[in-house]
């Protein structure tokens, strides 16, 4: 048994009893024996959940060069040009409001003859040198690959000691108050999982996305969403079956009912006649889709799709959403799976790409409204896989001095937690012993730089 003492919830000072990984007491302070750990008079939350990771690719994010702040491919290129690996890599570029495009020959003038590859924000685009693009066996004109080209080459490029770099990630997740993650890894997540747990106990639960091209082998291995993974020392589970409709804000390729520029309206990854059968085949073997769709006539296929199916499951997005779709979340019992970092992010792309329409961008409280259940996620390495980030984005619009972009889209801190802690909005007995203590009140001020004293997972300490 191990008792957590002085620590706040519900405007009062109380110890926290912990015994066989649940809460067993929440009681006044002092009146528990046993073990114990000084909680210093922090604030008491539910462990947070971060609802969409890519973890293999977030923690190979945090050892590249980041280029969020180039305004231009030169610039970008001239942020990497000092490197001197085998491997140059550059994270997190914005190219949607850049004057010049990216090319291969812009890399290949600044580092010539080396391995490049510089990766977008949205992990939509990646952006290669001529010796990256022979080394990997491709062959393309610009040196720019997007969507589903992209990606299939992405999962091929050298990523240094991939299991323990993953393994710091979640180390530092905890650091920040995580106790689980969704990772949408476009891999089998169950057999990676599965290897690292042979390396050491990861800090955080994961649920295992299952991708597209797996389903067959989930369906033959008889996993269902939700269960647990066999061999998984009770910190893995199955997670939802990963489905693209469409693309990016940032690559033009979110698929909308209106054009970009007056050029095209996105791409359809997944269209409606391949979609339905696939979602019908997993709902029909208990596997609950998870489907990744930003446009609005793109959110309107998923909900459809949905629809037509007769199934719950998950919209991963959800950037932008017609009115009269607004509702249809709640009515089809679909949650939408947000990500409120993005929208400060996004904010100026959207103003060009999005104009006339960015009311209903990143449309949170109008989801809230229409009785939608929203759950908050980084999609890490797309923003930083720090759920204080994503909760303050949430409750603020704004992420520098600028005023709030679209304030009325702000949703109150207590749904923003709540959403963020996997829909748990208190520490209760019985619970689960997946929490941590804030230093400081999250209702009293600054909510990106709060300091988190510990953080527990099934009563083992992760962090503190």
């Amino acid at each position: 048994m191990t008792v957590v003492r002085n620590v706040h919830q519900d405007g009062r000072l109380v110890d926290v009893q912990i015994s066989g990984g649940v809460v067993t007491a929440l009681t006044e302070p002092g009146s528990l024996g046993g073990e114990w750990i000084d909680g210093h008079g922090g604030y008491l939350l539910p462990g947070f959940v971060d609802a969409h990771v890519h973890m293999q690719q977030w923690a190979a994010t945090r050892r590249r060069i980041p280029l969020q702040t180039a305004k231009s491919a030169a610039e970008a290129v001239s942020l990497v040009a000092g490197s001197g690996e085998d491997w140059v890599f550059g994270a997190n570029f914005v190219d949607g409001l850049w004057p010049d495009p990216p090319h291969k020959d812009l890399l290949e003038r600044a580092l010539p003859g080396r391995k490049v590859a510089m990766f977008s924000s949205d992990l939509h685009t990646l952006w290669l040198s001529p010796a990256a693009l022979q080394d990997l066996g491709v062959d393309h004109p610009t040196g720019v690959l997007v969507e589903a080209e992209c990606m299939a080459v992405t999962a091929r490029i050298p990523a240094g000691d991939p299991d323990a770099w993953v393994l710091e990630a979640a180390d530092a997740a905890a650091a920040r108050g995580v106790t689980k993650i969704v990772d949408y890894e476009l891999a089998d997540t169950v057999v990676d999982w599965q290897r690292r747990l042979g390396l050491r106990m990861p800090a955080v639960r994961v649920a295992c996305v299952i991708a597209k091209h797996l389903l067959d082998v989930t369906i033959e291995r008889g996993y269902r969403t939700g269960s647990a993974v066999p061999e998984g020392d009770g910190v893995l589970s199955v997670g939802p079956y990963k489905l693209f409709v469409d693309g990016s804000l940032n690559t033009r390729t979110a698929y909308c009912h209106d054009p970009y520029d007056g050029d095209g309206h996105g791409v359809v990854v997944v269209p409606p006649g391949e979609l339905v059968p696939l979602m019908r085949r997993a709902w029909s073997h208990g596997i609950v889709p998870a489907v990744h769709a930003i446009g609005d006539h793109a959110n309107k296929i998923a909900l459809d799709a949905f629809e037509t199916v007769g199934c719950r499951g998950r919209i991963e997005h959800a950037q932008l959403v017609a009115d009269e779709d607004l509702g249809r979340f709640a009515e089809l019992g679909v949650i939408a799976s947000v990500q409120p970092a993005h929208a400060p992010d996004d904010r100026d792309v959207a103003d060009r790409h999005w104009a006339g329409r960015t009311g209903r961008a990143f449309p949170y409280q109008s989801l809230l409204a229409a009785g939608a259940t929203l759950e908050i996620g980084s999609d890490a390495p797309v923003s930083p896989l720090d759920p204080w980030d994503g909760i303050a984005s949430a409750v603020t619009r704004t992420d520098d001095d600028r005023p709030a972009w679209h304030p009325e889209q702000r949703i109150p801190l207590a749904v923003a937690l709540a959403a963020a802690c996997g829909g748990r909005s208190a520490v209760k007995v019985g619970d689960v012993a997946d929490l941590l203590v804030a230093e400081r009140d999250p209702y009293g001020g600054e909510l990106r730089d709060m300091p988190v004293v510990l953080t527990m997972l099934g009563g083992r300490i992760t962090h503190g």
